[in-house]
Order: C-alpha cells, then structure tokens, then sequence
C-alpha cells in the first residue's frame, strides 16, 4: 500500500508541474493588442486645457485636483507592420500618408498619470512602455521641477533605465512630430543622434537611469542633454541643461560640453577649437582627441579646497595662414601653452558658473564624501548644506597638453 501510494503522490505531482509548463502562456498579449510607445514630449499646456479636459479621471467640481499647471503630453506610437526591421527594408508602406511609421497624438493632463490614462481612453491597444526610448521634456516644465514625471517614470517597471531624456528648447511637441530625412522613425533618429554624439565624444553618457542615480546622490546634481530643432527638422545638441534638485537651473553652450567631459576626464573628445598664436602671429585650428582628469582634495582651516588636473593630447588640424612653421618646436610649444591658457580659463568659468547657479554636476561634493568622510560627517552632513558650501568653495585648476600629430602635407 505504501508503494502504491508514494507512485500515486508522484504521478500526481508530475501532473502538477506539468500543467504549471503547459500554462507558461496563459498571460499573453498579441503585438497586435498592444499600442508601443516608442517617444514621449511633455509641455506645459495652453490656459484653456481644463476646461477642454473630459472627465474620464474625475468630475469637475466633485474630486480635488493638482493646483499644479497642467500638462501636454504628445507621444509616438508605432504603427504595426510600418516599423522597417532591417536596412533596405520598406516597412510595409510608401511614400505619403500611407508611409507613416507612427501615430503622433496629444493629450492633456494634472499629472503624467493622468495624462497617459486621457490617452488611453483614445486607443484600442494597452498601451507598452518596454519600447520607450525617448523622453523629451520642454525647457518651461524642467525649470517648473520634474517631480512628478520622474517619480511616475521610476515605478513603472516598463521604462527602461537605457532612455534618453532630453530638454528641448522651444516645445517637446515638435520634435515628437519631427520628419527627419536620414530616419523613417523619428524617435531612432533622436536616438542615433544622441548615441553618435557619445561615440564621436560629443556628449557624455547619461541615460536616464545614470540622471536618476545623480539626482539621488548627497554630493552632486544631475544634467541632461539640452537640444534643439532647426528648420531642416534635425536636433541640434545645444549644450547642457543641469539641475538643482528637481529643477532645472541654468545651460551651458555646446563648446561647453567639451569642457565639462574634459574636466571629468571623460573619453572619447571630439570637439574642435581655435588657439591664437603671438609669437609668431598666427591661428590654427586643434582638435582633442584624448583626455585625463584627477580630483583632489584637502582640508585647509577646516574648508575643503579642490583641486582638477587636466590633460589633453591635440592634434593641429588646420593652419590659417603660411607666415609660420608648424615644424618648428618654439611655435609647437607656443600651441601647448596657448591652449593650456584657454583650456584653463574655459573650466574655471564653467565651474564659476554652477556654483553661481549651486548646481555641483561634477561630483565635487561626492569625491569629498569618498575621500574625507569625517569630514563630511561632521561639517556638511547634508544635501541642502553641500549646495550652500559648494558656492563658495575653492577650486583650482592644473592644465597640461601636447600636440601628439601636425599631420602630413602632399608637395
């Protein structure tokens, strides 16, 4: 009898798991079912949007809402079967109306939530987020907080930490409805814009789960990339847009960018410049491409003094006239020690200009909690106090460079 029964508890529990195998697919969803966003803008919404709202998530008059200004949102979702999978691949559709890869449309909303349920309540699908990759944020509500976008974004488990977000200068709408000639899909091309400036060393890695993880830190604050769009319909990276908190507190030129990745150490460089040459007179054009960086730190009279020591190997680029040799090691040396002054003067300010503004984005306040933390545990404590001392903080900057090639020159 115990024989029996021990094989029968067995077969019944292989019954058991079996079914549980058989049953892997009993949640799915079709592509078909699902409407993918693929980008998201949000805007600050016209005076009138309340009173064109529907109540679909609460009734005028009868439910509390926000007091905060409402919302546009704008998002791309992508059509099915219109989606080219490969190079050379047409996407189901050709030119005009019936090639449209996604479906541009706008709602308005108090919040991101209640936005995204407005629109909803306009399409068949459930609407996915595993494929959003681009969130585009206007200038006037980065500088109003993005509290609560961040907050709804960080617990949907959906939104992967590989987006982009960006701040537009002008409205977020347009670059949702941008019509790009290099890219069927307007999102994939903002995306390969932003990956191509990272690998060409235009801008510094920072996808949205990197500015989450600043925004979270004691001793640093978060930036984005700040963009643009001209009328040819490309996005132009314009500098960027960091923050005090939540809010976004001032920009940086596009130049700019440069300087920060080169305070940071940040690899590979790739921006151009000018150096003016005295002794002889004359210009050249340079171009980095490699840098180092170290921080340092020291307790003086019980305040922090910092110190940033940067190195860049140049390559001469252009010459701008033919009164001079570039051969010649004085005018060489004359190239170093110019751009080491320029170099120089551009940190300093760009430094002077966030501590103007209280926006630590270099992690000056981290590497002291890293390296003094006695210090910090006694003296700063607190993220509110680092942006109080960072105003006023000293912080020196050490320049040293090397033209590594002049090129080669066919007679």
């Amino acid at each position: 009898m115990s024989k029996r029964r021990s094989r029968t508890i067995s077969l019944l529990l292989g019954w058991v798991a079996l079914s549980i195998v058989l049953a892997g697919c009993w949640d799915r969803l079709e592509l078909e079912e699902r409407a993918v966003v693929l980008g998201v803008a949000i805007d600050t919404a016209d005076p009138e949007a309340e009173e064109e709202e529907s109540p679909i998530t609460h009734l005028s008059g009868r439910f509390p809402v926000p007091d905060e200004r409402m919302i546009r949102l704008t998002v791309q979702i992508a059509i099915p079967g219109k989606i080219p999978l490969g190079p050379g691949e047409g996407g189901g559709g050709g030119k005009g109306e019936s090639g449209q890869t996604v479906w541009v449309i706008a709602v308005t909303g108090h919040t991101i939530d209640d936005a995204l349920v407005n629109l909803q309540q306009q399409v068949s699908g459930r609407l996915f987020y595993g494929h959003l990759r681009v969130i585009v944020v206007s200038e006037a509500v980065a500088r109003e907080g993005m509290e609560n976008l961040n907050d709804y974004l960080r617990r949907n488990s959906e939104v992967r930490r590989m987006a982009w977000m960006m701040v537009s200068q002008g409205k977020a709408e347009d670059l949702m409805k941008a019509t790009p000639q290099l890219e069927r899909v307007p999102t994939l091309y903002l995306i390969s814009t932003m990956d191509s400036a990272v690998r060409m060393g235009k801008l510094p890695e920072n996808y949205i789960g990197m500015f989450w993880s600043n925004l979270s830190k004691l001793g640093q604050e978060a930036f984005l990339p700040y963009v643009r769009m001209r009328k040819e319909q490309n996005i132009e990276i314009n500098g960027l847009a960091y923050f005090k908190g939540e809010k976004m507190i001032g920009k940086t030129k596009p130049l700019e960018i440069g300087t920060y990745m080169a305070i940071k150490g940040l690899n590979p460089a790739g921006y151009r410049g000018f150096v003016r040459l005295e002794r002889p007179p004359g210009m050249v054009t340079i171009f980095a491409t490699s840098r180092r960086a170290a921080m340092q730190v020291r307790i003086v009279n019980n305040e922090p003094k910092f110190t940033v020591r940067m190195f860049t190997e140049i390559n001469l680029e252009e010459k701008l006239n033919n009164d001079f040799d570039v051969n010649s090691s004085d005018v060489l040396e004359e190239i170093q020690r110019e751009n080491r002054k320029q170099l120089a003067k551009a940190a300093k300010a760009l430094i002077e200009q966030t501590q103007r503004n209280g926006s630590d984005i270099f992690g000056f306040g981290e590497y002291l909690r890293a390296k003094k933390p006695r210090y910090w545990d006694r003296e700063v404590k607190t993220y509110e106090r680092w942006q109080s001392m960072y105003k006023n903080v000293s912080i020196e900057v050490d320049v040293d460079s090397r033209v590594r090639r002049i090129g080669m020159k066919a007679n």
